[in-house]
Parts: structure tokens; sequence; C-alpha cells
């Protein structure tokens, strides 16, 4: 019996497919500096911020030093907060949460994602906010699946696992969990509804 749905954020919950896309296309934007050159510098320190080796604070001077311009770091909030909410599948995730259990899984950054739920007031949509800077872990292993179960008291067969990369299905798979693979392209709700349906 299904109790639990597990979204990832950046492709399923949000228009941009990753967190990176997000974050330096609007600092380009409000930089004026041009996005090849913000993300090669952003880029960098990305997997040690997903992992939480470091943060943003901390690699903050030395990403300025590399773009050759000295950008307020207050910068960053306000691209969090522009990040581009899918509104129709924020509304579904509402709807489901009155049946299941909700849980998001997503490779990110703390602060961006606590960042963003608050300003959009959706700390209520969800029963546990995995992220894997917290695990120093991201959705090629298995401690962010596991930790979330063990978050909502649910078994693998009792969840299924929403992502727009096939590669981040691999290991729910392998735990037990049913898993969709969402088009990020097409963000066809109506056919992800059919399919979780299809599950109960």
């Amino acid at each position: 019996m299904l109790k639990a749905i597990l979204f990832d954020f950046d492709g399923v919950l949000t228009i941009d497919k990753t967190g990176s896309e997000s974050i330096t296309k609007y600092l380009a934007k409000e930089s004026k500096i041009p996005l090849d050159r913000i993300q090669k510098s952003y880029y960098r320190y990305n997997r040690a911020l997903l992992y939480g080796e470091t943060t943003h604070e901390e690699i903050w001077p030395s990403f300025c030093k590399d773009l050759g311009k000295e950008l307020d770091i207050k910068i960053l909030n306000a691209a969090y907060e522009a990040t581009k909410l899918d509104s129709e599948m924020i509304k579904y995730v509402k709807q489901l949460k009155e049946i299941y259990k909700i849980g998001m899984i997503t490779d990110n950054k703390c602060d961006r994602i606590n960042a963003i739920l608050s300003y959009h007031q959706l700390q209520s949509y969800f029963d546990v906010v995995s992220i894997s800077a917290q695990y120093h872990s991201d959705k090629k292993e298995k401690e962010i699946f596991v930790g979330t179960m063990q978050s909502l008291q649910v078994a693998a067969k009792e969840c299924v696992f929403i992502d727009n990369s096939e590669q981040n299905l691999i290991v729910p798979q392998r735990l037990g969990m049913q898993t969709i693979l969402f088009d990020p392209d097409h963000r066809d709700i109506a056919q992800l509804n059919k399919r979780i349906e299809a599950m109960q």
C-alpha cells in the first residue's frame, strides 16, 4: 500500500532543471556578467556545496575574486526567491498531502531550500525535507533515502520517488521503492497522477 510520495525539487517542482541553473542565470542577469563566466566560477564549488563540505558564505570571497567583481552575497537570497516554481505542481502536492505523507529529496544547498520554502510558505506541504548537504551524500547513495524513510516511518515498498533524472532513480529502485521518471519539458501532471493512482 502506497503511504508516501517523495519528490525531487528542481525540475519536478520547479521549471529550471537544476538549482545551479536557477542560481547562475539570476546572478548573470543581475550582475551583467556573462553566464558562461558565472557558471565556470560557480561550478568549481558546486559539488562541495551540494555535499555540505562548504557553504556559500565560505566560498563567496574566492567566487567573487574569480569573477573579478565584488557581488553582495544578498544577491543569492534574491536568486533563491526568484526560483520559478511550477504552481500547478505545487497545487498537486497540496492535494496529495491530504492522502499521503509527502517528502522532498533533493541534491541541494540547505540555505537555498530553506529560503525557498520560507519565502513561498511551503513548509507545511512536506512531512520531511531531505537535502544532500545535510546528509553529505547525494541521490547516487542510499543514505538520503534511508534517512527519509526513517523520518516518515515507512518502508521502501510503501514509497514512490519522482525525479526528472533517470540516474537518480537507480538507488531508490534498488532499495525497493517504486519510481517515476518525470518529464520536465512536458510537465504532464495528469499522466503523473494516473501513474500514482495505479500504484495504490
